[in-house]
């Protein structure tokens, strides 16, 4: 009986410690970005945020009750958002992180996930990604990948949100302002019938590439 009683212990403190473990598991789309921490060390500036549960929703009416412009749009798209993790390390001299560091972000991507933009500079030793993680027909995660010779920066939002609407959180909560560039879609332009016996003007389409 006391060999059960001590087995049985053992078992239920196993299963309590994994219970409690099981939230930050189970939360799909989050990613693991421990290994980066490293490079803390080396950078001359660290952002490092995580807001979720509590955090996030007192974050958002801190920002609604500022006399922000897009606080209204910003508390509709972070109410359906579990969490927010950025990584940002901007360093005084380049190549302080190897391609390995970038490749264990972009393999936990490689899985679920959908790459949607990729811009890359191979003059200026610069890669921008966004990923889409689905779930249905809804998204469930957006991660963001800035690779830059002197700066890397790793934005990964966990739950319910609307790509269109991701440009409301661009310079709020550490995420960068660029990410409203690029999520923003191009204007379609909008022509206008030629008249009869009226020849369409051929230089209309050429407008979007003049310098």
């Amino acid at each position: 009986m006391t060999l059960f009683k001590t087995k049985f212990g053992l078992w239920y403190m196993t299963l309590a410690v994994l219970c409690a473990a099981l939230p930050g598991l189970a939360q799909p789309g989050k990613l693991q970005l421990d290994n980066l921490d490293k490079l803390s060390a080396k950078a001359a500036v660290v952002n490092d945020v995580t807001l979720d549960g509590a955090l996030l929703g007192m974050a958002s009416k801190v920002v609604e009750s500022s006399d922000d412009p897009d606080a209204k749009e910003v508390k509709e798209v972070v109410k359906g958002l579990k969490g927010i993790y950025i990584k940002n390390f901007e360093f005084d001299k380049p190549h302080q992180y190897s391609p390995e560091d970038v490749e264990a972000i972009r393999s936990q991507l490689a899985h679920g996930w959908t790459r949607i933009v990729q811009s890359q500079d191979k003059r200026q030793e610069e890669l921008n990604e966004i990923y889409l993680l689905k779930d249905g027909d809804r998204v469930a995660g957006i991660t963001i990948l800035v690779a830059e010779p002197k700066e890397l920066t790793v934005v990964n939002i966990v739950g319910t949100i609307d790509p269109d609407k991701l440009g409301a959180l661009a310079g709020k909560f550490g995420i960068p302002d660029e990410i409203k560039k690029d999520t923003q879609k191009p204007k379609s332009k909008t022509t206008t019938p030629a008249k009869p016996n009226q020849k369409e003007d051929s230089h209309d389409d050429d407008e979007d590439f003049n310098l």
